[in-house]
C-alpha cells in the first residue's frame, strides 16, 4: 500500500474568480474558479474538493497556458497545456497519444480539459500515423521526457508523478509504456488496440476504457482481455461504454472524462477525495454497459 502523508490541517485558500481563455476551443473566455486544495491526506492534491459537477465540467478551476512543441523530439510534435498557478506546488504530467492513421487532433480535447483540473498535459502526433503500439509507447515516454526536461512548464512538473493515455494503437502503446516504465502512476488505454493482450506483469494502476459497438478493437478481443490479464493485486478498473464505437474517445465525452479524471487524480495526485467516483463501482448509469474494478482502492 502506498504511504500517504497526513497533514495536521487542510490547506485553506481564498476563492478567486478567474477568466480562463483556452486556445483551441471556441475562443470565448470561460469563467472558472481557482482555490487551494483542501485534502488532508495527500500533499499532491490540487484544486477544490470535487463534486459531480466539477468532474463532469468541460473545464476545471485552473487558468492554463499553452506551448507548441515542434517535431524532432522523439515524437511528431504536439501541444502542452499547463496550469499557470505557482502557489500550489508542482503538478503531475500526462502524455496522450493518438491511434492508427490519427494525428494529435484525435486526442487534443484532453489537453485543456485535464490541464484545467490541475495537470500538465501533452497531446501529440506520432512520427508516423502507421506506427505500431510498441513504437507509440516509446513516443509516449519521449513526450513525458520533453515535458519534464525541456518544456516551458518543466518547473511546474513533478517528474515522479507521470501518466500515459492513448486511443486505439495509442492505447495499446500506453499499456506497453507502463510495462517499460513501472514507476508511472497511471495508464489509461482508450478503446485500446494491441496484438498482445497479456499484461500480467503490469505494476501501474490501469483504467481500461472499452466500447460496446467497437468493431475495430472489439471489446472481447482487446480491452476485456487487457483488463482480465492485469494482476489481481493491481488497482485497476474497466468501463464498457454503452452503444459507443471505437472513435468515442476522439471527441469530448463526459463519461470518459469523468472517470479518467478521477483515476488520474486518485493515482497521480494520490487524492482520495476522488474515491467517491470510483468506489463503490458505478451502477445504473445508462451510458455504461459494464464496470468492474478494485474496491476499495489502495
Amino acid at each position: 500500500m502506498k504511504r500517504r502523508p497526513h497533514r495536521a490541517a487542510a490547506i485553506a485558500g481564498a476563492m478567486i474568480a478567474l477568466l480562463v481563455a483556452v486556445p483551441g476551443t471556441s475562443g470565448l473566455p470561460v469563467v472558472g474558479v481557482a482555490s487551494a486544495a483542501s485534502a488532508e491526506e495527500s500533499p499532491y492534491a490540487r484544486g477544490p474538493a470535487p463534486t459531480k459537477a466539477t468532474v463532469e465540467a468541460a473545464l476545471g478551476s485552473f487558468r492554463i497556458a499553452t506551448e507548441k512543441v515542434p517535431s524532432g523530439q522523439g515524437f511528431g510534435g504536439g501541444t502542452i497545456h499547463y496550469p499557470t498557478d505557482t502557489d500550489q506546488g508542482t503538478f503531475g504530467a500526462i502524455a496522450v497519444a493518438p491511434g492508427f492513421l490519427e494525428t494529435e487532433a484525435a486526442v487534443a480535447w484532453y489537453g485543456p480539459r485535464l490541464a484545467s483540473q490541475g495537470f500538465v498535459v501533452i497531446t501529440f502526433s506520432t512520427n508516423g500515423t502507421w506506427d505500431t503500439p510498441d513504437v507509440r509507447s516509446d513516443q509516449l515516454l519521449a513526450a513525458l521526457r520533453y515535458v519534464t526536461d525541456k518544456s516551458q512548464a518543466k518547473s511546474r512538473v513533478d517528474p515522479h508523478r507521470l501518466a500515459v493515455m492513448g486511443h486505439s494503437m495509442g492505447g495499446g502503446g500506453s499499456l506497453i509504456a507502463a510495462q517499460k516504465a513501472p514507476t508511472l502512476k497511471a495508464a489509461i488505454p482508450l478503446t485500446g488496440w494491441n496484438p498482445n493482450t497479456i499484461f500480467s506483469d503490469l505494476k501501474v494502476p490501469t483504467f481500461v476504457v472499452s466500447a460496446q459497438n467497437d468493431f475495430i478493437a472489439p471489446d472481447g478481443s482487446h480491452s476485456r482481455p487487457f483488463y482480465q490479464s492485469l494482476p489481481a493485486s493491481l488497482n485497476k478498473a474497466y468501463m464498457l461504454l454503452a452503444g459507443a464505437g471505437h472513435m468515442a474517445p476522439t471527441k469530448p465525452d463526459v463519461t470518459i472524462a469523468k472517470y479518467s479524471l478521477s483515476w488520474l487524480k486518485r493515482f497521480v495526485d494520490e487524492d482520495t477525495r476522488y474515491d467517491q467516483f470510483l468506489c463503490p463501482l458505478p451502477v445504473n448509469d445508462p451510458k455504461i454497459a459494464a464496470y468492474r474494478g478494485t474496491c476499495p482502492l489502495t
